[in-house]
């Protein structure tokens, strides 16, 4: 049984769906929301819990045989101080990391992020490249710390772990309003008939922009496969479609799925943005055999079927 902690979130549930698709039984954490998606309902046992709590993570080992741990869970991303924001977090992966080594797990999955590259030169981002020191964002620093307590906590006890960094994902049940990204607004906006506002503080957004862009469904999908691959030849692996998808394309998919949306962006790139990049998928791809199934044609149509049955 595999243990999904942030499991009704959006990656944690297609995490979930695809476990289960895969043969594996699971459990799911939930913080905030304990009520599953459709495509979860009745097939997930769900165990409220904040993740901060030691007693009550160690307390589901008592009630559930876990065999491997994805962690997921994330506290919340937007927190000025950045002393609560890691202590949070950190709480969190040390108790799931106890967990993992008292519940005697086979392998433990972290998730880290796209966000650890920044800095890097190197075109594509491969897991093998040396990562700055200094992170811009306290999300990275913290992501690349998780890396470093995971993998020394599991060659102590015996696990493997599997840091996870993942690309830019967007689906159901993602958060609207991305601080990352300005396409979920874009979406969500044409899906609703309203005015597509990219006004500060959310992202902007110009036809020439590019990012690693990965359907949620092919992101649970592919976290999956690593959870349950018998036998994996790394530690650290990326996490997307390994191809940079302009955001042009994605807004054409738009205006040719949501009649009278009209989403217009202005031309070229966005100034202030860092060189575009993406991410090396080699090692998911040979070990894994995984294959993206969601280009922006399939994925958009998709997704606006789920944000007309849906509040995200």
């Amino acid at each position: 049984m595999i243990l999904v902690t942030g499991g009704l979130g959006s990656i944690g549930s297609h995490t979930a769906r695809a476990l289960l698709d895969l043969g594996e039984s699971v459990v799911v954490t939930a913080h905030r929301a304990t009520r599953p998606p459709e495509f979860l309902a009745g097939e997930v046992v769900i165990e409220p819990l904040d993740t901060t709590d030691e007693a009550a993570f160690l307390d589901i080992g008592t009630r559930h045989e876990i065999t491997g741990v994805v962690h997921l869970a994330a506290g919340r991303y937007d927190l000025p101080d950045p002393v609560e924001y890691l202590r949070a977090e950190s709480l969190a992966l040390l108790n799931a990391l106890k967990a993992a080594r008292e519940w005697g797990v086979r392998r433990f999955s972290v998730a880290s992020s796209i966000g650890v590259y920044a800095g890097v030169d190197e075109v594509p981002w491969r897991e093998d490249v040396p990562l700055p020191v200094v992170a811009p964002h306290q999300i990275h620093a913290f992501k690349k710390s998780a890396e470093l307590f995971t993998a020394l906590t599991g060659d102590g006890a015996g696990f493997e772990t599997v840091s996870l960094r993942i690309g830019t994902i967007w689906g159901p049940l993602g958060l609207p309003d991305s601080p990352f990204f300005a396409l979920p607004r874009l979406l969500s906006a044409a899906v609703l008939g309203e005015d597509p506002d990219l006004t500060p503080p959310r992202p902007p957004a110009y036809a020439e922009d590019a990012t690693d862009l990965c359907y949620v469904k092919d992101c649970g999908r592919a976290i999956a496969l690593l959870m349950l691959t018998e036998r994996l030849n790394h530690r650290i692996y990326n996490v997307s479609t390994g191809r940079l998808v302009r955001y042009s394309e994605v807004v054409a998919a738009i205006n040719a799925v949501v009649p009278g949306a009209n989403i217009t962006l202005p031309e070229g790139r966005n100034p202030e943005r860092p060189p575009d990049n993406h991410l090396d998928t080699t090692r998911l791809r040979e070990d894994t055999g995984f294959r993206p199934e969601y280009d922006v044609e399939r994925a958009v149509p998709d997704y606006v079927d789920w944000l007309r049955r849906h509040d995200r």
